[in-house]
C-alpha cells in the first residue's frame, strides 16, 4: 500500500497541537480558488517541462514516469512554478512503513503527526496503517481534511485517529461551489458525524470577504456544531486569506483586517464556541 507523498515537514507548530511532523499527500478533489498549496491538487502528467528546466538536474523521465532525486534537489521550486497542470514532480510513492521511518527520526521532539494534502482522505487505508504505526510509538494522530469523503465509512481509520481538523469553506451550496467547484453536503454531514463521535478536533474557515459570506458561514457552522460542544471541546480556527502561494489568477482578493476577524471570532462565541483562534 502506497501513497503519493508531496512533502514531509519534520517540525510544525501550526498543524495541530504541539510540535508535530506534517505529511502532505498529493491529489485533491476540490479546486479552491484561494488554495495556498496549489501544487498539491493534481497528479503529474509527465509532460517533461520540469525536467528540461530543473537547474539541479534532480528530475528525469524513466519508464514513463518522472523520477525525483531528493538528494540532488535544491528546493528552488522552479518545477512547481512552471508546471502547466497545477502539480509537482517532487512526489515520492511511499508505503506507511517508509513514512513512519522518516517520522521516527523526530520522535523525541514531536507530540504527533498530522496528515494533510491535497486531500489525504483519498488514501484512507494508507492513513489507517500509518496511524497504527504511530500509535504504537506513542504519537498523537490527526487528519487534516476538506470533508469530501464520508468518515462514517472508515471506522478503523477513525479508531486509529485522535481527531480530524475539518475545513468548512463556505456554508451554502452555491457559495461552496464558487469557492471549491464542488458541493458541501458531505462536508456538513461529516462535521456532525465527527462532532457526535468526539472526533472533531478543529473546524476551520479561511476568510475571503469578496468570495463568500464569511460571517454567515461561521455563524451557521457554529450553530450546527453547538449541540456537541458540551460533550467534547472543539476549536474554531478563523484563518485570514493571504496571497502567498496562491495562483496568480486569485491573488487579487483583499487580506481581511483584524477588526473583521475579531468580529467573526465573536460571532462564533455568540453561537456557543469557547475555543476560538484567529490566524
Amino acid at each position: 500500500m502506497k501513497a503519493s507523498v508531496n512533502k514531509i515537514i519534520p517540525f510544525s507548530s501550526v498543524d495541530g497541537p504541539g510540535n508535530r511532523t506534517a505529511i502532505f499527500l498529493q491529489g485533491c478533489n476540490f479546486d479552491c480558488r484561494y488554495c495556498h498549496n496549489p501544487e498539491t491538487r493534481n497528479m503529474c502528467r509527465v509532460c517533461g517541462e520540469c525536467v528540461k528546466q530543473c537547474p539541479a538536474k534532480a528530475l528525469s523521465v524513466e519508464d514513463g514516469r518522472i523520477r525525483y532525486n531528493i538528494d540532488a534537489c535544491c528546493m528552488c521550486d522552479t518545477c512547481i512554478q512552471i508546471c502547466p497542470y497545477g502539480s509537482s514532480p517532487r512526489i515520492r510513492e511511499l508505503e506507511p512503513e517508509e513514512v513512519f521511518r522518516e517520522v521516527s527520526r523526530q520522535i523525541p521532539y514531536i507530540r504527533g503527526i498530522t496528515v494533510s494534502g491535497g486531500e489525504c482522505m483519498m488514501y484512507p487505508e494508507f492513513l489507517k496503517d500509518l496511524f497504527l504505526l504511530c500509535r504504537k510509538a506513542g504519537l498523537h494522530t490527526l487528519i487534516d481534511s476538506n470533508g469530501s469523503v464520508p468518515f462514517a465509512g472508515y471506522p478503523e481509520l477513525l479508531e486509529a485517529s485522535d481527531g480530524v481538523m475539518l475545513d468548512i469553506k463556505a456554508f451554502t451550496k452555491d457559495e461552496h461551489r464558487r469557492v471549491t467547484g464542488a458541493d458541501n453536503e458531505t462536508v456538513l454531514e461529516n462535521a456532525v458525524f465527527l462532532a457526535s463521535h468526539g472526533k472533531l478536533e478543529e473546524v476551520r474557515t479561511v476568510v475571503v470577504p469578496e468570495l463568500f459570506d464569511a460571517e454567515g458561514t461561521i455563524r451557521e457552522a457554529s450553530g450546527l456544531l453547538a449541540p456537541y460542544l458540551t460533550a467534547a471541546p472543539i476549536r474554531y480556527k478563523i484563518i485570514a486569506y493571504r496571497p502567498f502561494g496562491v495562483r496568480e489568477a486569485y491573488r487579487h482578493y483583499k487580506v481581511p483586517d483584524g477588526h473583521l476577524l475579531e468580529s467573526l471570532a465573536e460571532a462564533a462565541r455568540e453561537e456557543g464556541f469557547r475555543d476560538v483562534v484567529i490566524v
